[in-house]
């Protein structure tokens, strides 16, 4: 019976097989979907230690940085643009090869740079202006936790669970406990409710960043931050929420809340990011042992869902990138097999749940 770190090495070597590391699609770029997927790799060669899963990683780095440290190509101080940088702290730390300082501080610009709306928050790109989606808490909170408590700066993981609490406040919606997709500040956007600014629904993968990204702050942000109570709270209570929509399958629908619709489906992105964050919480003992069925379902569901072409792992029934938009632009939303972003969100469940499951042992 495989275990969860074996589907997580099964899903890096399909894709290493698929994809030479500087090849990984969008070539060249700086971006989110190399970013979280490698991600999920580096979580993979923590448990496993495996050489060539730490190589396949600093090989995507050095192809997309210039010998001086600068990006090649990327949308400077675009919130997807940023995320790839936590990549760098682990090579930092292994080679302290100087080069990966002059990496992190390209990076560390392009935050400097984010354009924030009259409120203070961030824009998700230079081109939306005063628009907040949820995935910019995953693309800019996670690095900029680790970077602030690396270099001792208080006032940026302030930033950190502000950007956070003020995404809570214009995207919650009180009676689910669930987060719209986005808020349009301008409340100008076709999508946007023209009294609150909001999106119109609960798109699955948007929330399924939130709790990993706010669960990686929280490992760097100072104990004594202030709003980190809220924080948890806000991390919590959207995955008990979440718990309140989980299908019988296990796994959830594209849009959350809107399971016995048609044309509704069940994704698998959504669904690892949201076993993923259930079993970090666990582990930090910030949920109790009773959301342990809930997760154990979610993976379950997600693992009975893939399929097998010799040996690669088929990672499917994954949206492909989405814009905001009403309950049928996201129903009909193509799904894709083996992208970045489904196996990212795969090895981040899977190497999620090896951890819980092996503190459970302990």
């Amino acid at each position: 019976m495989m275990t969860p770190l074996d589907y997580a090495r099964a899903a890096c070597d399909t894709l290493m097989r698929r994809y030479a590391a500087p090849d990984l699609p969008p070539r060249r770029h700086f971006h989110y979907h190399q970013g979280v997927f490698l991600s999920g790799m580096y979580e993979t060669f923590k448990l496993c230690g495996e050489e060539k899963y730490f190589r396949y990683m600093k090989d995507w780095v050095d192809s997309v940085f210039d010998a001086d440290g600068n990006i090649l190509e990327y949308a400077h101080a675009d919130l997807d643009d940023i995320q790839p940088g936590i990549l760098l702290f682990p090579l930092w730390d292994r080679t302290k090869d100087v080069r990966y300082l002059h990496c992190l501080k390209s990076v560390w610009q392009e935050v400097r740079d984010i354009p924030r709306n009259k409120e203070g928050g961030f824009w998700h790109k230079v081109n939306m202006k005063d628009q907040m989606w949820l995935d910019g808490l995953y693309m800019s909170g996670p690095f900029i936790a680790e970077y602030a408590a690396r270099c001792n700066m208080p006032h940026m993981a302030e930033t950190v669970v502000q950007q956070a609490l003020m995404m809570q406040d214009k995207t919650l919606d009180e009676r689910t406990g669930l987060l719209y997709h986005a808020w349009d500040g301008a409340k100008e956007e076709d999508w946007a409710d023209p009294v609150t600014g909001r999106a119109s629904e609960f798109w699955g993968r948007a929330m399924g960043w939130v709790p990993v990204a706010l669960l990686n702050d929280l490992d760097f942000l100072p104990g004594d931050v202030q709003g980190r109570g809220e924080l948890i709270g806000m991390c919590t209570n959207l995955l008990k929420a979440l718990c309140r929509y989980q299908s019988e399958d296990g796994r959830w629908y594209q849009v959350v809340d809107k399971g016995d619709q048609p044309g509704n489906w069940l994704e698998n992105s959504c669904s690892c990011l949201y076993v993923a964050g259930l079993c970090k919480a666990m582990r930090m003992g910030l949920l109790s042992g009773e959301y342990a069925d809930a997760a154990k379902r979610g993976y379950e569901g997600v693992i009975r869902s893939i399929g097998w072409d010799g040996e690669d792992i088929q990672i499917g029934n994954v949206c492909i990138g989405t814009g905001v938009g009403d309950y049928e632009h996201y129903c009909k939303r193509p799904v894709s097999t083996n992208d970045l972003h489904g196996v990212g969100a795969f090895l981040l469940m899977c190497t999620e749940m090896q951890q819980w499951l092996d503190t459970c042992k302990a």
